[in-house]
């Protein structure tokens, strides 16, 4: 059974190699503001970000700030961003998240995930997506990629995000951690996909214990 101090170690050189592989590795949704990632990080919820960005661009020009999704209607709301899927309830969470943040915070977007995930609809996930790609603040974040590569590489064996996030903070050094997420998140798109794994290219395949390749 493998230690932890030797995941310690693989885990630094799957990072290294992925490193490697994947230059280019960041978040890919774009944004001007805090809030407007906020936003994104919303509709992003079982939605590409390439369509996301796409939808925003329209958005952010009918809704500049804050105060204007806080005014909007739901109806109107949920018309725009309804390409994105579970329109209702995403409208719901951004005319709430916008409200929030101008009552609570003035509307300046708090560097805080005790903070963060007082806002409507927002968890751990979005708030790490915040704290690492807005402020710079160590955090991993656990997306359908990251859940399943981590499970891959034996790095957790847990299923439940959350739990996930706890056991990659105890292995990856703290200054890897925002681009961890995005390594793996790329990794799972371009090579590691989940129905058709790619492991005879895979940068990794030597460092991982569910490779195909014999």
């Amino acid at each position: 059974m493998e230690s932890l101090e030797d995941r310690k170690e693989r885990v630094v050189r799957v990072t290294r190699k992925l490193r490697k592989a994947l230059p280019d590795a960041r978040c890919k949704l774009t944004f001007q503001t805090p809030f407007e990632l906020l936003v994104k990080t919303i509709l992003s919820a079982q939605c590409t970000d390439e369509r996301v960005n796409r939808v925003a661009m329209d958005l952010f020009k009918k809704y500049p700030g804050a105060k204007d999704f806080a005014k909007a209607s739901q109806d109107d709301l949920e018309k725009d961003i309804q390409s994105t899927g579970l329109f209702r309830n995403k409208a719901r969470h951004i005319r709430a998240c916008a409200s929030f943040l101008i009552e609570q915070f003035g509307g300046v977007v708090p560097p805080s995930m005790d903070e963060l995930i007082r806002f409507p609809g927002v968890g751990r996930k979005t708030a790490n997506v915040i704290l690492g790609n807005v402020f710079g603040i160590p955090a991993i974040v656990v997306d359908t990629h990251v859940m399943r590569l981590s499970k891959l590489l034996g790095l957790t064996l847990q299923d439940n995000p959350e739990k996930i996030e706890y056991d990659l903070m105890k292995i990856l050094p703290k200054k890897d951690w925002i681009s961890f997420s995005h390594l793996l998140s790329d990794h799972g798109r371009q090579t590691c996909i989940a129905r058709r794994p790619q492991c005879r290219r895979c940068s990794v395949e030597k460092d991982c214990p569910s490779s195909l390749v014999s």
